[in-house]
């Protein structure tokens, strides 16, 4: 198994609404803000190489959006998903899955791709796997969270047939986490608090696990359980997650890995007088398999 980090670029998001009810004189000095308030975050996804499978987690921001909207999002860097694939070796066609943990816009926006104004997916010989009550969420959205979908970036991989619908069983009614199998050594968990049916890659290896956290837990500001994004669709339940979660990966040398921190690729988590918080702070390539 190999496993790298693909770094797709950076956007802006307004740091109160990435801290929710966390005051400003704290997240600040975690995440600085500009002077408009607007904090920068990564676009991270990663790639997945296990058997006979290359397995892309999340398409970040991609190319679709029009200059009006992204205006608000202020996008930043030189890394592209089609750039950080190349680098490492790999084309479009290689990818044979691409796990999509949600259908906000950026997580997803790169699973399209237009070409001679024809929207089509942007890995031809890839299946995009998501939760089926995310596919509900997504078909019937709440008022808060319509404006974070869009048709273009899912519909042209249902009409393809590209577009996979997980349904599991609810295996355990003592945890709030449902737990499945995506393969011989990846497990997805689902989890609801900020979007419903969001799915988490759990990779395997030996008695350890990597843990892609996406909005779960976006930053290494947000592993304190208060910590929760005003994006959250739940957030009571996303904090019980949350604990949930990081109780599980105490022991050992389990890696989290961040979707949207800019500075911060990866930690391991250790308690310090109760309160469970970042351990040992690393890049995914250092981390020993």
């Amino acid at each position: 198994m190999k496993i790298y980090t693909i770094e797709t670029g950076y956007f802006k998001l307004d740091g109160g609404a990435m801290f929710g009810v966390v005051p400003k004189t704290i997240w600040n000095k975690i995440n600085p803000a500009d002077e408009n308030n607007l904090c920068n975050f990564a676009l991270r996804s990663l790639l997945i190489e296990d058997e006979n499978k290359l397995i892309l987690v999340d398409t970040g921001i991609g190319n679709k959006l029009s200059p009006n909207f992204l205006r608000h999002y202020y996008l930043s860097g030189n890394d592209s998903l089609e750039k950080s694939l190349l680098a490492l070796g790999y084309y479009k066609e290689n990818i044979t899955d691409v796990i999509m943990t949600h259908f906000h816009f950026d997580h997803c926006g790169g699973s399209v791709e237009e070409n001679n104004k024809i929207l089509q997916p942007t890995f031809p010989n890839a299946n995009y796997w998501c939760s089926n009550n995310q596919w509900e969420s997504f078909l019937n959205p709440n008022e808060r969270e319509k404006s974070s979908y869009f048709k273009d970036n899912i519909i042209p991989l249902q009409e393809a047939n590209k577009l996979k619908i997980i349904n599991p069983t609810k295996k355990s009614i003592h945890s709030i986490i449902n737990e499945f199998s995506f393969s011989s050594n990846i497990t997805l968990l689902e989890v609801n608090g900020h979007s419903q049916g969001m799915l988490l890659p759990k990779i395997h290896f030996k008695e350890n696990c990597l843990v892609f956290l996406a909005d779960l837990i976006p930053t290494i500001g947000h592993i304190s359980i208060p910590y929760v994004m005003g994006y959250d669709m739940n957030p009571l339940l996303a904090m019980n997650e949350k604990k949930e979660l990081l109780n599980a990966l105490i022991e050992g040398n389990n890696l989290l890995m961040f979707q949207h921190d800019p500075l911060n690729e990866c930690c391991t988590i250790k308690k310090d007088n109760h309160k469970i918080v970042a351990d040992k702070i690393l890049k995914l390539k250092d981390w020993v398999f």
